[in-house]
């Protein structure tokens, strides 16, 4: 259901895709432009392997669903959440389904075209071997739902908030940063790398691209969507946990 919703616009999507590839082509050149300053490589990148992250990046922006969502907190302010409550299937994962579905329409129509333009205009610098891919696919997923698994928090909090807009801000701008969607985190320093290695934001974008590209492999790549899979336990128990507590002390007025 979620696949066939998101399915129905066409024209979003459309645009999305557009303005994705025009972002790909400003920060892969930006990234193309600051290797070169930093003398041919930087942080393990050379042109094209910096080039080929910027646009892995945009293609996944939309599938990990990086900016977020807000329709749970919404039905939490309006009174809806009481619907959900009352259907005979669990909320966290029926909303969970519908992302699933969402992401896998955006993969292609949202996540292709950008790559499709970094390999004519810059190149892309990807593995020859299935391998990568397979364990890249399973990264993935686990991105997606370590993603809405963080989101499903943060919506969450609609139960004690009257306004999520200051708690939406810094979810987004932590998320952006600490994820590696503007730059890889392997450019941080130590002391903000090892900071982001303590949240799950790693694992939306920096752990599938490095499966991906084969920057991590064998045990390393395995070590890594460990770690996803650790976050995606523990942020789902802690999203049942706190659903729980807040729907304990839900009042609808009306109806």
């Amino acid at each position: 259901m979620g696949f066939r919703r998101w399915s129905t616009y066409r024209l979003a999507t459309a645009a999305g895709a557009f303005t994705n590839t025009i972002f790909g082509l400003i920060k892969a050149y930006i990234t193309i432009g600051a290797i070169g300053a930093a003398g041919g490589t930087l942080g393990g990148y050379d042109a094209v392997t910096g080039a080929t992250y910027a646009w892995l990046a945009q293609a996944l922006l939309a599938p990990v669903n990086v900016f977020g969502w807000q329709e749970l907190a919404l039905r939490i302010r309006t009174g809806d959440i009481s619907i959900d409550l009352a259907r005979p299937v669990d909320p966290q994962l029926a909303f969970m389904a519908a992302d699933l579905g969402r992401a896998a329409y955006s993969f292609i129509p949202r996540g292709a075209p950008p790559l499709l333009v970094g390999a004519l205009v810059t190149g892309l610098a990807l593995p020859a071997t299935p391998l990568p891919y397979l364990l890249a696919a399973l990264s993935l997923l686990l991105a997606v739902m370590v993603s809405f698994s963080c989101l499903w928090l943060m919506n969450l909090t609609a139960f004690w908030l009257l306004d999520l807009r200051g708690v939406t801000t810094l979810y987004m701008v932590a998320c952006t940063f600490l994820s590696g969607m503007v730059v890889p985190i392997h450019w941080f320093p130590e002391w903000l790398a090892t900071a982001a290695a303590w949240t799950p934001f790693p694992s939306l974008i920096q752990t599938p691209i490095d499966v991906i590209t084969a920057r991590a492999e064998g045990t390393d790549a395995l070590m890594l969507i460990g770690t996803q899979a650790l976050w995606l336990s523990g942020l789902i128990i802690a999203g049942r946990l706190v659903f729980r507590t807040g729907a304990k002390r839900l009042v609808v007025q009306g109806g």
